[in-house]
């Protein structure tokens, strides 16, 4: 970032004088609504929706309204430092942006126009196990970017080394491990649809871009899936699977059968709910980044985190698509910053939409903070530039809300800075 909250708010006052308007939206409601608009029922349901009646997605919004920001007057807030150090990076915000799976769904670049943003902004980009761009294509843009790799830990542990392997020649810096997802939640519009993208083979870039992956293509399941009857909208699926596999030539692709493999053999293998905290042991010998657990809720297994040799740990509820009627991540995050007591840094996702929530993460004593679907609304309205556009004026909206709570800097603020809703 090479200007200040001022400057970027100024540089969209007099654009406006001169008939240029923000290419996203500013107001969330209205982001969000624009998207609904403007992609397909199935893509939007997909991205915005959440488990069971959405409660989850409600109370992540709700929580921060129990806080209310006490700010301090008569303090030089001339200048603003936002900047943070995290596992030895210095970054120019506590800001990182989450891994969101299948992006294709709302932009054509997808992961990699997200990654060319988090470059422009300095700030880390979490890539995505169910990403749509192989996680070497997002590094080559980012360069010497921050970066980090999201792991779904599958049924293949020698899958699981191989995605470890490559995040580290990519240049990533940690790896986080999500927890909440060893089965998939009752996400009830994409089940309305009838709608999941991995049966069209998106959102298996990794997998499909991975040797390991390849070979176990090639062992035949244990039991077969049941035959199903051929429809029109199922030729229509295989040949998307077809479209979205690696490799030129549709027609050659649909001989090979290796789409229909690729995608038989991730729903196989993609989740594993039978980990237990000692599989940790595992993931620990194979890599020594800094590893943090994304998922994590309870106090006692930030507790267990720690007794693990675990580097971090990511406050998440999955953004309410996993569990209906979830504890929001806000009231979770508290105990957990007790338990860690500074060991160990301790991120935030879920629910975060603007500046005064960021502010409020950070004086409960959040390290950092992730987010996710706001920059994905970014994306599917103006790509690359929607992206950045998305962050930068959250990023502004934080700095102005630090400087006019009397905040110099992330380390001044503090839990003093709020008080409870009445």
């Amino acid at each position: 970032m090479q200007n200040s909250a001022t400057d970027w708010q100024g540089e969209i006052y007099l654009n406006g004088f001169a008939g240029i308007r923000p290419k996203v939206n500013i107001d969330f409601s209205r982001l969000e609504e624009t998207v609904r608009k403007r992609l397909p029922q199935e893509a939007f349901a997909y991205l915005a929706g959440g488990a069971g009646l959405g409660s989850t997605l409600d109370n992540n919004r709700q929580a921060f309204e129990k806080y209310k920001i006490l700010p301090r007057m008569l303090r030089d807030v001339s200048k603003r430092d936002l900047s943070i150090s995290l596992f030895g990076q210095k970054l120019p915000a506590p800001v990182l942006l989450s891994p969101i799976g299948v992006l294709e769904l709302a932009h054509p670049l997808a992961d990699v126009a997200v990654a060319g943003a988090a470059a422009q902004l300095g700030i880390p980009y979490i890539f995505s196990n169910q990403s749509s761009k192989p996680m070497e294509e997002c590094a080559t843009v980012m360069k010497n970017s921050p970066h980090w790799f999201q792991l779904y830990w599958s049924k293949s542990n020698d899958l699981v080394a191989s995605f470890v392997q490559r995040a580290e020649r990519c240049g990533c810096a940690a790896i986080t491990l999500t927890l909440d997802t060893t089965m998939l939640g009752w996400r009830t519009q994409d089940l309305e649809l009838s709608y999941l993208p991995f049966l069209e083979g998106r959102g298996i870039a990794q997998y499909t871009s991975d040797p390991v992956f390849q070979r176990l293509m090639e062992v035949p399941e244990e039991t077969e899936q049941m035959n199903r009857k051929i429809t029109f909208q199922s030729l229509v699926g295989v040949i998307q699977m077809a479209k979205n596999y690696p490799g030129k030539g549709l027609l050659s692709k649909l001989k090979s059968g290796r789409p229909l493999k690729a995608v038989r053999k991730f729903v196989s293998l993609y989740s594993n709910p039978a980990l237990t905290w000692e599989d940790l042991k595992i993931l620990r010998r194979q890599t020594q980044l800094p590893i943090l657990l994304k998922g994590i809720l309870h106090p006692d297994d930030a507790r267990k985190a720690l007794d693990f040799g675990m580097d971090g740990i990511v406050v998440s509820n999955h953004g309410g698509r996993q569990i209906d009627g979830s504890i929001s991540t806000l009231e979770a995050l508290p105990g957990i910053v007790a338990v860690v007591n500074g060991k160990i840094p301790v991120l935030l996702d879920s629910g975060m939409r603007g500046g005064a929530d960021i502010f409020k993460t950070l004086a409960l004593g959040a390290t950092a903070v992730c987010i996710g679907r706001p920059y994905v609304y970014g994306l599917a309205i103006a790509g690359q530039a929607g992206v950045y556009e998305v962050i930068r004026n959250m990023l502004a909206d934080f700095e102005l809300t630090m400087g006019l709570a009397g905040c110099q800097n992330i380390a001044e603020i503090t839990r003093d800075a709020l008080v409870p809703a009445t």
